[in-house]
């Protein structure tokens, strides 16, 4: 089962500014539309299904992200996302959006999720199917300071090491 899966992404003049650089709000849409298509064609989990089977959806609690070279108009790029952490009620992805050859990386974004039930309004449980696919996927990380992190990353970058 792929534990970090990639997609391909052209950043379109729309969500650019002025100076041809993609809008640091549009980000967190390429990194979110990314981790949806992953989860959908890597682990079979449609969260919209989710929602209608289950009554319970993840909902975003914070975002992280470190803006570090820019994302050019028209230009391809490679978003990477990854479980980094889970408990019982929550989840925390790591996304990394690179340049096509995956030396230049261009953006990283924690993001911790709530498992919320609707019906409720309140905080759910995740079930023993999910933890079980939550064992399988997650990608631990050395660092709980995503500062330490953003520093982690780029000497991996600078060595060659994958991320």
């Amino acid at each position: 089962m792929e534990k970090k899966p990639t997609s391909r992404v052209k950043i379109r003049f729309q969500d650019c500014d002025p100076f041809n650089h993609l809008n640091n709000g549009r980000f967190l849409d390429y990194f979110f539309n990314a981790r949806e298509d992953h989860l959908t064609e890597h682990y079979n989990l449609d969260i919209f299904t989710q929602l209608k089977k289950t009554g319970c959806a993840w909902v975003v609690a914070s975002n992280q992200i470190a803006y570090l070279k820019p994302a050019m108009v028209a230009e391809e790029v490679i978003i990477e996302t990854k479980l980094i952490d889970y408990s019982e009620r929550a989840l925390t992805a790591e996304m990394l959006m690179w340049n096509t050859d995956q030396t230049h990386l261009k953006a990283v974004l924690w993001v911790k999720f709530s498992y919320f039930e609707f019906a409720t309004q309140k905080s759910a449980v995740h079930s023993d199917e999910l933890i079980e696919l939550f064992q399988k996927v997650v990608v631990p990380v050395e660092s709980t300071v995503f500062e330490t992190r953003i520093g982690e990353i780029m000497q991996l970058v600078k060595s060659g090491n994958p991320v």
